[in-house]
């Protein structure tokens, strides 16, 4: 698989949280979104653990993942090595660990698109060291 578009914590809450300041946004960015999303269980359980106030948030994002519309991957023991050397190389933004987990699954897929709000963090990001992220939703 290559190609597609990762999405962070930061957009799948502000979907399913109406009050979010970047709802909007990511709601009409989402619209234009080929699916699935894809993302890995870090950025997954971080929202979920920020939607815990909302039980239908959580249902509806639980529900993303069966109807396809978000494709969760692993990151397994053979991923630390990298995971953890990415979190090193930018520790002076602090990296967090699950943006490493999606930098290094945007290398595996040779993914160059990522749909966040953490607008910052992704723009010094680099994949394989060299190619900057296309951040989503733009300005």
């Amino acid at each position: 698989m290559t190609g597609g578009v990762l999405v962070d914590a930061g957009p799948l809450i502000a979907i399913l949280n109406s009050s979010d300041g970047d709802h909007q946004r990511c709601v009409a960015a989402l619209k234009r979104l080929p699916a699935p999303l894809l993302t890995t269980w870090m950025p997954f359980t971080e929202a979920m653990h920020l939607l815990a106030y909302s039980r239908t948030a959580q249902e509806a994002l639980l529900e993303m993942v069966e109807r396809r519309a978000l494709q969760v991957l692993n990151i397994d023991e053979a991923d630390v090595p990298h995971v953890r050397s990415l979190m090193r190389k930018y520790a002076d933004l602090p990296m967090d660990f699950a943006d490493a987990t999606l930098v290094a699954l945007a290398e595996e897929l040779d993914c160059t698109s990522v749909f966040t709000t953490a607008r910052t963090d992704f723009s010094v990001y680099r994949i394989k060291g060299r190619k900057p992220f296309r951040i989503l939703p733009s300005d």
